[in-house]
């Protein structure tokens, strides 16, 4: 069975989830994986020196939990799937090639920074906005806990910008897509590229 590992990073807010759902929905035995889902308890993320609570660094999430699940999927990715309900096509009649391809999606804001997850990616992939269209957007969500006054230009930009440029230090296989085109514009270069890259792999 060929396993295959695409990441979907991108700024908060840049269309990542929306990207993620459609390529779940479009690629056989594809699962995800996502980061926000490893967010420690709000008691559990300390107070930086520009005064917020730090949500947007790598310490606020359990990130050996995160690589313990990719693990748990890289493994067996058939119990993996059928334990997260993703219907496989091995179930079914198709053809032998999407039989033997398992695909697993990790998505997130920091998953290129942090070294042992960089190596399992066959494919990468980042989403970017312009601070302002960035700051727009977010202004819109609501979030479990929400948003203190100034959060966005005292810490979520500052970070977005600080690990942005750790990732491009450290990551040089990352394929960058416009998050300001359309929806479908962003799937279908998305789409196209992973596609590529499988064949290649096969």
């Amino acid at each position: 069975k060929m396993k295959f590992i695409i990441g979907i990073g991108g700024v908060t807010n840049g269309g990542k989830t929306t990207l993620t759902n459609r390529l779940l929905k479009t690629l056989p035995n594809c699962c995800v994986i996502h980061q926000d889902d490893f967010f420690k308890k709000p008691n559990q993320i300390e107070v930086g020196e520009d005064g917020f609570r730090q949500w947007d660094v790598i310490t606020a999430l359990d990130m050996e939990a995160m690589v313990s699940t990719v693990k748990g999927w890289q493994e067996n990715p058939v119990k993996f799937a059928r334990s997260h309900g993703v219907s496989l096509s091995l179930e079914t009649e198709e053809m032998d090639s999407e039989r033997d391809i398992h695909i697993l999606i990790v998505e997130g804001f920091l998953i290129y920074n942090y070294k042992p997850l960089l190596d399992i990616y066959d494919k990468c992939l980042y989403i970017s906005i312009p601070y302002e269209e960035c700051k727009r957007r977010r202004s819109t969500r609501t979030y479990t806990v929400p948003d203190p006054a100034g959060l966005f230009d005292g810490h979520v930009w500052p970070m977005y910008l600080k690990h942005r440029k750790e990732m491009e230090d450290n990551c040089d296989r990352i394929e960058y897509l416009d998050g300001m085109t359309s929806k479908e514009n962003i799937f279908n270069l998305a789409l196209g590229s992973i596609q590529n890259a499988i064949q290649t792999k096969l």
